[in-house]
């Protein structure tokens, strides 16, 4: 019998926990910005929702593509910041890429996932 498709795990440290709510939160922000403002720049956190999936049923694969969207949304929000704006609004974005690539390379993120993911 294959196990039950999972959104959230609770049994998961707090840090993986809150990644994977935080990669859900982007991806639901990036759609309503690709709605309103027309731009499909964002569009890597939907592919952070993926592997935020991904974390949730333990999926090493998960853990490695929302790492890598998620560094790729700080290289993205850095530029920004530098070569365009420097408002509060670009510094809170910056903020909030690195704490969540920061929860996902936390050592208790890295230890469960090399742990118990398959």
């Amino acid at each position: 019998m294959a196990t039950p498709h999972k959104w959230f795990d609770q049994s998961q440290p707090q840090t993986l926990q809150a990644a994977v709510l935080f990669c859900y939160l982007n991806a639901a922000l990036s759609i309503l910005y690709l709605i309103a403002v027309g731009v499909a720049l964002p569009l890597i956190l939907l592919v952070a929702a993926v592997g935020a999936n991904g974390i949730a049923n333990e999926k090493r694969w998960g853990y490695w593509v929302a790492v890598a969207s998620s560094a790729i949304y700080v290289v993205i929000q850095l530029i920004a910041f530098v070569t365009f704006s420097k408002s509060l609004s670009s510094v809170l974005n910056l903020a909030f890429a690195a704490l969540l690539i920061f929860l996902l390379l936390h050592p208790d993120s890295r230890r469960y996932q090399k742990i118990w993911f398959r």
